[in-house]
């Protein structure tokens, strides 16, 4: 059996979405600026496409909503034009972000600070990996141009306290952006009911393609491009538009949030049986509480086992899990969350993320359950057991754990 246990960082595209996307590639393929037939015919797609988000975010009519490449593409995005509207042809100089941020976040607010001399604060996160609306308000300044936070972690699934932020941005005049990836079609999102400027979301991660994703913008307001040479998306992003893509986040969309409660429920009874048999094993915890997580979310801390033999293990066994963000897994850090947190060193290298999605299936998880015991069991043993000997700097030999 083969299970995939990293929907955090991707997930399998619906079938009904490709199904959706598939006569917008070959049959229906004009290109849409075109006046002619063949352009015109994938207008129809397009405008129920940009329903089905408008529809699934509760946006107004007021807004815009634009179609971009990915998340990272409309995080950079707004980083990099409140920088050139606000702080360039502005008098503000200062930015608001947290330690836990998504990489494109985090090292866009580094290049600004080193290549623009932009001032970011990086806010710390309590125990439960989140940050408190009002340690965000005792930063923001007349200086502060925007407060970028994300919506939900991609690390623990963490919900952020976004409605109560939202009110203090709006009370300090502030702009504010969130990161939503994690949260966009996985537990419900309503931008009338929440104080918010911008929200940056990503198909892939809920069962649509790679490689399409979008901006929300308040109140349809000015926003420099990142993109120039055309008129299109209302000269918000040039470059043709990419239609069966597009097709394909809407569908998607659709999917996500159609009975979004039922999904919610399905996927969290799965987690959380998983999470108990998990946590059935000695020295083990999972950061962050149930109620204010992602349904599909576990980060996993288990005392003696290395983060990476575990992934190891579990990929021998066919079983497809990750310790944090893809975008930043070349390197296999420590886990950055467990870090802010507090957490010590060895346990900030031995979490281990598992996601799940609505397409994860019981059997799966009792699948998951015997043999992650199995491989904790095994790593564990080889920890304990495996001591080499070691010359201490005066010449004497010593007993040294290998972890």
């Amino acid at each position: 059996m083969q299970v995939y246990l990293d929907n955090n960082a991707t997930t399998m595209t619906d079938p009904l979405v490709v199904e959706a996307m598939m006569p917008y590639f070959s049959e229906l393929y004009g290109n849409p600026n075109s006046l002619h037939k063949f352009g015109t015919s994938s207008h129809p797609a397009i405008s129920t496409a940009i329903d089905q988000v408008y529809k699934a975010l509760n946006a107004s009519d007021a807004d815009d909503i634009v179609f971009t490449s990915c998340a990272t593409e409309s995080n950079n995005w707004v980083l990099k034009s409140i920088y050139l509207d606000h702080i360039v042809n502005g008098e503000k100089n200062h930015i608001i972000t947290t330690e836990v941020e998504h990489p494109s976040i985090l090292a866009t607010c580094r290049w600004l600070e080193e290549e623009c001399d932009v001032k970011v604060t990086y806010l710390p996160v309590n125990e439960q990996g989140v940050v408190e609306a009002h340690t965000v308000k005792s930063f923001v300044t007349d200086k502060t141009a925007l407060v970028t936070i994300m919506w939900a972690s991609n690390e623990t699934g963490a919900i952020f306290p976004i409605a109560e932020i939202g009110e203090v941005c709006k009370e300090k005049g502030v702009l504010f952006h969130s990161d939503a990836v994690q949260a966009v079609g996985k537990i419900p999102v309503d931008l009338q009911a929440t104080h918010i400027d911008f929200i940056s979301f990503s198909a892939h991660k809920f069962h649509g393609p790679k490689g399409v994703g979008g901006l929300f913008i308040r109140n349809s307001q000015a926003l420099s491009p990142f993109f120039h040479g055309g008129e299109h998306m209302g000269g918000r992003r040039s470059g043709t538009l990419n239609v069966p893509f597009i097709v394909g986040i809407g569908k998607a969309m659709e999917l996500a949030t159609t009975d979004m409660d039922a999904k919610m429920t399905s996927i969290s009874k799965k987690r959380d049986r998983l999470e108990d048999a998990i946590l059935k094993l000695s020295d083990t915890f999972v950061v962050g509480d149930r109620v204010n997580r992602t349904p599909n979310t576990i980060l996993i801390s288990i005392r003696g086992v290395e983060g990476e033999s575990m992934l190891w293990d579990l990929n021998n066994e066919q079983i497809g899990a990750s310790t944090g963000s893809a975008c930043a897994s070349e390197d296999l850090e420590a886990n950055t969350v467990m870090l802010a947190i507090g957490a010590d060193n060895e346990l900030a290298h031995t979490g281990i993320r598992l996601s799940l999605s609505r397409f994860t299936t019981d059997a799966e998880i009792d699948y998951t359950i015997s043999h992650f015991e199995k491989a904790v069991k095994r790593l564990r043993t080889i920890s304990s057991s495996y001591a080499v000997q070691q010359p201490t700097k005066g010449g004497e030999v010593q007993e040294c754990e290998l972890h």
